[in-house]
């Protein structure tokens, strides 16, 4: 259930966006049983979306490089789909704001560590001079902002139908086992 819940929330930011190229290698990771992850919420601020230390550089070739770290990210070891917040470097307000999709097999990213004790895996992990291209963007500005908004939204939402069928269900086994 959680992998599937937290793929939920990685997925929110590619669906939401413009970019078909990653709504269609995330169709084909699915297909292939990937998971995805969601890379908001960070150590020293948790999921306050105004804060983010996750910056991305221009590298002077029209892309980024991206370095910060990532805490508390379900999947973040072995997700395929992984959609990371941040800001760009020198530009002031929502306009800094970016979303953009990131692999976890890439030798920049890295997984620091678990940071759980049960079996379900929450990483730390961070990005390192990681590099992202025009066409790893999902969303910029205002745009990026309320991708996050958004998809913490629908997330909870679905959380919400989670419990209540948790909850519907030891209620029947409570039945079955009285009787």
């Amino acid at each position: 259930w959680y992998p599937w819940q937290v793929t939920v929330l990685g997925l929110g930011p590619v669906w939401q966006s413009d970019n078909e190229s990653a709504k269609a290698d995330a169709a084909a990771a699915l297909d292939a049983g990937a998971v995805a992850a969601f890379g908001l919420s960070e150590k020293e601020h948790g999921a306050d979306i105004y804060s983010t230390d996750m910056v991305l550089r221009p590298d002077g070739n029209g892309g980024y490089l991206a370095t910060g770290s990532k805490y508390y990210i379900g999947n973040g070891n072995c997700a395929e789909i992984v959609s990371v917040f941040g800001r760009i470097e020198g530009v002031d307000g929502a306009d800094g704001y970016v979303f953009f999709r990131a692999d976890a097999n890439h030798p920049n990213y890295r997984v620091v560590k678990n940071i759980v004790p049960s079996q379900m895996y929450v990483a730390e992990f961070a990005l390192e001079d990681y590099p992202v291209e025009d066409e790893d963007i999902l969303h910029r500005g205002a745009a990026a902002f309320s991708a996050a908004l958004n998809t913490v939204n629908i997330g909870k939402f679905n959380l919400c139908f989670g419990g209540v069928g948790l909850a519907t269900h030891t209620l029947y086994e409570s039945i079955t086992h009285t009787h």
